[in-house]
């Protein structure tokens, strides 16, 4: 499933990322959404764009279009 598919609240860990640029892939890394990183979905933009996850101690925006490159497993 896609980051941008979670709801408010949601737990999820990366398992990696679907097509994109690969440089682009390496500055998602550089933030702390490497492979087998859990993460919380915090907030949704009105329409959907951005969306803000915690990520290892501290807040990160992305644009819906960044978001669907992340593939992800949700937590229970």
């Amino acid at each position: 499933m896609k980051l941008s598919d979670l709801n408010v609240g949601d737990v999820a860990e990366v398992v990696g990322f679907d097509g994109g640029d690969r440089s682009y892939r390496s500055r998602l890394m550089a933030m702390g959404l490497t492979p087998g990183t859990q993460f919380r979905l915090k907030r949704l933009a009105p329409l959907g764009d951005p969306v803000e996850v915690e990520v290892r101690g501290f807040s990160l925006s992305l644009r819906r279009a960044e978001a669907d490159a992340v593939q992800v497993q949700r937590h229970e």
